[in-house]
Formats: structure tokens, sequence, C-alpha cells
């Protein structure tokens, strides 16, 4: 464990080459995170008030971090989220020779130059899915990538077939042996449809697709705006990459790619967790530095529940005091909310919309289409007193409002997790709220910034 000074004081950091003492200044993270998490005690039942500003995008400073690997020079990467999730890519990075410094609270540089072929450790692969993403830049650097199955959430399976499909149509060769091992002599352009829209299967074909020679086509891409970060990310660094935003990629590869300064737009899928806490606690909240260009299917999403937001500028307005009553289809039909890939509602979002609908005003159908283990956290609300029924393991009947009542659960994942919590401070009574890591996962300092609206919440 490697230990800061700061100001005559000591911070005890777990990532022993974040902050090397050559770059400075450095500062540490703003939470030390120890391996096994604690508590949030949460007394529900009150009103917030104010204006929290939305994080970096996780889901785009996770691919961003690793096209790093691609580069000739140094990256610096602005409005990086301080959560779990990044602090385990950067140790990982880190263990492959990274020189990798925070210079600003929210800010990196990150040297990939030292960084030789060799395999990622297990115990490091495991705490994260999107350890996989390594894969991509590592092939089209050495030729070689050896890496073991990735960890991440328990929300269903979750295919890496479509990863292997694009590797192997740019020249790969895989051999599976547990983890996955992928060789290649010399990448080369493919005309490439993928088999569903992944995100990181779209990001890893992006990243490799960038060294190969010749001009790539990958149709039925992920167009998600973390795709669309690390492809602006990539182009800044010497890339070749037209179509973004689009599900039809042209990319022309180049023979090296150089260093770059970018910073991460704001996270949608935060933007979305604070409409729901809006409504939950029945409070009017401003969102600043929120994402507007992508929100258009996520307001729709919530305004199909009676919770309706205004854009002035950057900020994004949620009125969650006003009566909130589910809009039913036409001729009366219970209406109904589900995901799909972008620009369709996120399903990051589904936890978070469900939780939200229990305090709305009538009837709707949740129909999660992407994962078929993330609905099982109903069981936690409905202990709570939500009036939910559980159809199958995609589909869910909310029927609301329903007072909620505090209680002792667990986090199961990242997004369930963060719906939980917005049940506690919803609840009335106290609820506590157990591996609270999975939350800090993916949310920046959540806990202190929630006390600024006046949640009454405390880290045991």
């Amino acid at each position: 464990m490697a230990v800061l000074l700061l100001d005559g004081g000591e911070r005890y950091v777990r990532f022993p080459k974040v902050g090397l003492p050559h770059r400075q200044p450095c500062v540490p993270p703003p939470l030390d995170f120890p391996e096994t998490m604690g508590t949030f005690a949460v007394e529900g039942g009150h009103q917030l008030k104010g204006r929290i500003r939305a994080a970096g995008n996780k889901n785009a400073a996770l691919p961003c971090l690793a096209a790093t690997l691609l580069a000739q020079e140094s990256v610096t990467l602005r409005n990086v989220p301080r959560i779990l999730d990044v602090l385990t890519f950067l140790d990982i990075l880190s263990s492959l020779g990274s020189d990798v410094s925070w210079i600003g609270a929210n800010e990196l540089i990150i040297d990939t130059s030292g960084v030789e072929a060799g395999v990622v450790e297990q115990r490091l692969a495991a705490r994260i899915r999107a350890s996989l993403l390594l894969a991509g830049p590592l092939l089209a650097r050495f030729g070689r990538v050896e890496l073991p199955p990735p960890g991440g959430d328990v929300i269903g399976r979750r295919r890496m077939d479509t990863h292997f499909m694009a590797f192997e149509a740019l020249g790969g060769v895989v051999s599976l042996n547990g983890g996955f091992t992928i060789t290649s002599d010399e990448l080369i352009a493919a005309d490439i449809f993928l088999d569903e829209p992944s995100v990181t299967g779209t990001e890893n074909a992006i990243m490799t697709a960038v060294r190969a020679r010749g001009r790539t086509q990958l149709r039925n891409a992920a167009a998600e705006p973390h795709v669309q970060d690390l492809c602006r990310l990539l182009n800044k660094m010497g890339a070749r990459i037209r179509g973004i935003g689009t599900h039809i990629l042209e990319i022309d590869g180049v023979d090296e790619l150089r260093g770059a300064d970018f910073s991460i737009g704001s996270d949608h899928v935060e933007t979305g967790s604070f409409i729901g806490l809006a409504a939950v606690t029945r409070s009017d909240i401003t969102i600043e530095n929120a994402p507007i260009e992508h929100l258009d299917s996520t307001i729709l999403g919530f305004r199909r529940l009676g919770i309706e937001c205004s854009i002035d500028g950057s900020d994004l307005h949620v009125c969650g005091s006003e009566e909130l009553l589910i809009r039913k289809d036409a001729f009366g039909h219970v209406p109904k909310l589900d995901d799909g890939p972008w620009p369709a509602f996120p399903a990051d979002l589904i936890s978070i919309a469900i939780v939200a609908a229990t305090q709305c005003i009538g009837s709707v159908l949740v129909h999660e289409k992407m994962f078929e283990s993330r609905m099982y956290f109903t069981d936690k609300l409905v202990s709570m007193g939500a009036s939910i029924i559980l159809c199958d393991p995609h589909r869910a009947v909310v029927v609301g409002p329903t007072p909620l009542q505090g209680g002792m659960v667990d986090s199961p994942d990242i997004r369930a997790g963060m719906a939980l919590l917005l049940a506690a401070l919803g609840a009335h009574g106290t609820s506590h709220i157990r591996n609270i890591g999975q939350i800090e996962r993916g949310y920046e300092a959540i806990d202190e910034r929630l006390k600024v609206l006046g949640a009454m919440i405390e880290r045991i």
C-alpha cells in the first residue's frame, strides 16, 4: 500500500502506481476505498432541494482508459469520475507498466509507453467487466493478448461471442482456455456485421480496427454516448473514424496513434438516476452539466411515469414535487416502459425507473430486454412495501403509489444498488444498505453529494 503525504497528513491509496512522485501536483482520490465495503444508514422521508452536478460518464471513461494503450505518447483525460471501477482499471493499467498520475480532482495523465506484452492478473480482471476492453488495444499493439474471464455485475449472461467474431474478422486467432488468448500476425480491415449491437463488442472492434491495414466498415455497431466519446478520443489521437453516433462506422487504419487531451462527457445514466431521485423523494432538483443532447429517450421514458423535466441551457430541472400520474396508453391501456439499444431508453436506468414508478399514481409494465437477472432486485423493494408483480425474468408490473418502509437490504449491482438507495431516501424510517461498494463502483462520492441536497445519509 502506497502512502501519499498531503499537507502534513497521510492518505492511503490502494493503487501503488497512481500518483507517481515525478508528476506534480498529485491529488489523491477523494475517498479511500477499503477492500471490505461498509453500509449506508439512511433516514428517509425528507424532501430534497438544490443543485447537483452530473459526473463524467463511467461507461465512457473505461474504454477511453483502455484506448490509452494505443498511444505512443501520454494521454490527458479530464472529467474522469472518481469511482471504484475507474480506480480498479487504473490498477490494471499500472500492473501492466503504465505511468498513471492524477493531476487534478478529475484529471489524469496516462503514459503507456512502458507497457510490455503480458498477461492481466486474474485477481484484477475478476473485479471488473471492463477488463475485457483491454483485448482490442493489446492485440492491436502487440499482436497477442491473454486475458482471464472478466468480472462485473451479476445481471445475467453477458455474451462475449460478438467480441470474438470481430477479432476473427480482423485477422485474429481466438483460443478459449478458461480465459482467452488472441493472436495475429497482421490485422487486416474487413466488412463486419455485428450479430448484436454490443457496446463493449463495438468498442473492442473499433480499438482493433484503428490499427488494421485498410478500411473497416462496422455495421450494426452500438452508438451509445460512451461509444461516441471513445471514437472522438481516438480521432484526436490520430484515428480516422467516420459515422460517429450512427450504427455504421467507417474506420481507416493508421500506423500509429499519438497523445491527446480529451474531456469525457457527462453521464446520462447518472442524470437519469437523479431524475428518479427527485421523483422518489417528491423533490425539485436541478441537475447541472447534464448531457442534454443524449437525454431524449430518458426524458420521454420518465415522462411516461408522469415525471416532468425542463431544460435551461445545460441544466435539467426535475419537477418531482408535483403529482406524478402514470400516463396510460391510448384507449386506457396499461403503458409499457422498455429498454433497448441506443437511442432507446437505457437498460441501466430500468432499476431506477422501477423505484420511481412505485411512487407514481397508476400501473406500468416494465420490460427489461437486455439482461435476464437484473429484475430480481425487485424482491428487496417488495420487502420495503412496494407493489410489484414480477411476471418473469424480464417483465414486472409496478402499481403505485405505495408507501415504502425502511429496511435492511444489500446492493446486488451498481444500478440496483443506486435504486435501493433512492428507495431508502423516499421511505419512512431508517434503512441500512449494505455492500455499498457496488454503488460506489459507478457513483462518485454519492453520499457526500446527496447530503448537499439535504439527504440524511451516513456511512458506517
